[in-house]
């Protein structure tokens, strides 16, 4: 059931618009016309639950509420649906408002520097854990949920059955953000394909390899070369898809595990050790200490030379004309016209738009012709490393928030994540937050028509895809200037080697007017003292020195042998 159905039959039976009833008629008529079977509690629980938050928002009758997130399915569903109902359920009004990601940074960072109540509750990237931790703006969830935010604290929020956890929580072992959503950047490609006999054949004849799911970026390459200009179903292919717009969602696609797909950073899982795969290394206390190879970073490393370089390379042999000027929403539904073969870095947050009936890559069955599998990795990668990235959009309080809008707030990020709601919310959405929610069987019964995303959630290899780390000092001021240096590359403006050289060097200088300003105490950056960077590249680990020949072997997996893997 899609977001324009649930919402028209929630309009149809009054769950939408007019006087909040904060009654346990609302709530019933919430279960019967949204939620149905699609929960892992019995109706029972169900209403026990809707019961728990009637009572706890009484002294919040009336309030209203305003809460912000990105613009994707999920907060869509949540924002039209969810939030009406809650509305209704409990008497408090929430207005969700849906903006871009960066908009979504913009504002906390505004609210963090000024001290004013700008939302009483962001749905806010876990890459920013390492910024909460630092400086200690946000409620810690710990705490709160146990003194002052315990009587807003549902009894059945489980937070062990949460999937994304560990991503919130910072080295002092504190909770800093509750998961609302999250998905993973996987490999993407036209599985109906990659099986046909002949083109398997004649893959096979000039390569002297299977044609499969690349595990390197040689076979990436190989791939993507061998599909771009031919023409199957008549549609021209290409043999990637990417985007490269200088828009803040570009940086993204670097900071996303791009780096450390490469090879960038150390091993160390889920993030790099002592250097990430932002190239930002770290001390033995977790502080920052530098960005640039002279003061033993990465970020201008030869591995994240390989990794700009591979990825403008590909994007203008391998991809359509417009990709290049293409933001990462206006991308991301792009292979689902059916011309792409490939795609080394699908937002799985895209799915859902990936399997509408009658698009050229669903079948008549309603099954996909594409898969999803884990992305290859390039040739300075090793065992050990990061493998991919999982975004996990989570509910955050600011302690600028007055007390009681931050516990009516509370309540309802409870509400859109609890398990009454999570399963029809992941049927909307497909991005899953709760081991529940992805053992249920309504998924197991879905899951042929999801192009291997239960598979991939329901494996062992789920737990390698991770965030953005605690490495990150300062995430708002240094994202951005990831995607204006970058940019510069992506254009022609300048070289990847010099693009890097000033991306390290800014955000050296960030680190380092954060070091002077002493704000994040004793968890701030401590900058080392420059040397001859080839005493960095002479140590082991990152950075590394540079491969003379980038190209490894190509390897390939037959994808249903991977699959078959995981179970």
């Amino acid at each position: 059931m899609n977001l324009k159905t649930t919402t028209a039959i929630a309009l149809a039976l009054g769950l939408l618009g007019g006087p909040a009833l904060a009654d346990m008629a609302a709530a019933t008529a919430f279960l019967d016309a949204e939620i149905g079977d699609l929960s892992t509690l019995s109706r029972a629980d169900q209403e026990a639950e809707m019961q728990w938050y009637i009572d706890a928002a009484q002294p919040f009758q009336g309030m209203e509420i305003k809460v912000v997130s990105e613009t994707i399915t999920t907060h869509e569903y949540e924002s039209q649906v969810l939030a009406p109902a809650f509305e209704k359920i409990t008497g408090i009004k929430i207005t969700h408002d849906l903006i871009g990601e960066g908009d979504v940074v913009e504002k906390l960072q505004t609210q963090m520097q000024s001290g004013e109540n700008i939302y009483d509750a962001y749905v806010n990237d876990s890459d920013l854990i390492g910024t909460h931790w630092r400086y200690q703006q946000v409620r810690n969830l710990t705490d709160w949920m146990a003194n002052e935010g315990a009587e807003v604290t549902s009894p059945t929020l489980d937070l062990d059955d949460f999937i994304g956890t560990q991503f919130t929580t910072a080295p002092d072992g504190k909770l800093y953000q509750l998961p609302d959503q999250q998905f993973a950047n996987l490999y993407w490609f036209r599985y109906d394909w990659f099986t046909d006999p002949d083109i398997m054949a004649e893959f096979k004849e000039k390569y002297g390899y299977d044609l499969g799911v690349p595990v390197n970026w040689s076979a990436y390459e190989d791939i993507a070369e061998f599909f771009t200009g031919r023409e199957i179903d008549g549609k021209k292919v290409f043999g990637s898809m990417d985007y490269g717009k200088k828009d803040p969602s570009l940086g993204w696609r670097y900071t996303d595990a791009w780096m450390s797909m490469a090879g960038m950073g150390d091993k160390g899982e889920p993030n790099g050790l002592p250097v990430d795969e932002w190239g930002i290394r770290v001390n033995d206390k977790s502080q920052p200490v530098g960005a640039c190879m002279a003061r033993g970073g990465a970020a201008n490393s030869p591995a994240a030379v390989y990794a700009v370089d591979k990825a403008i390379e590909w994007l203008n042999k391998y991809s359509p004309p417009s990709a290049m000027g293409m933001t990462f929403s206006e991308a991301g539904p792009v292979p689902a016209q059916g011309d792409i073969a490939q795609q080394m870095f699908m937002y799985t947050t895209f799915v859902a738009s990936l399997v509408e009936p009658g698009l050229p890559v669903m079948n008549e069955d309603g099954t996909p012709k594409w898969r999803l599998a884990p992305s290859p990795h390039g040739v300075y990668w090793g065992d050990g490393m990061k493998v991919g990235y999982q975004d996990v959009g989570s509910w955050t309080l600011m302690k600028s928030t007055p007390e009681d809008r931050a516990k009516a707030a509370w309540l309802y990020a409870q509400f859109v994540t609890s398990k009454t709601v999570d399963v029809k919310k992941s049927h909307v959405g497909l991005t899953f937050i709760r081991e529940s929610t992805i053992q249920d069987q309504s998924f197991t019964d879905r899951a042929p028509k999801l192009g291997g995303l239960v598979e991939f959630y329901r494996s062992p290899d789920r737990v390698r895809w991770s965030p953005t780390g605690t490495n990150v000092p300062d995430y708002p001021k240094l994202a951005q200037l990831w995607w204006q240096n970058i940019g510069d590359a992506m254009s022609g403006a300048k070289s990847a080697q010099d693009a890097l050289d000033s991306l390290c060097s800014d955000m050296e200088k960030v680190m380092e007017r954060i070091e002077r300003a002493g704000i994040q105490g004793d968890l701030g950056p401590v900058m080392n003292e420059e040397k001859d960077a080839q005493e960095w590249l002479d140590t082991a680990g990152s950075p590394k020195p540079k491969i003379e020949n980038e190209r490894e072997e190509p390897k390939t997996v037959a994808y249903d042998e991977l699959v078959a893997s995981w179970n």
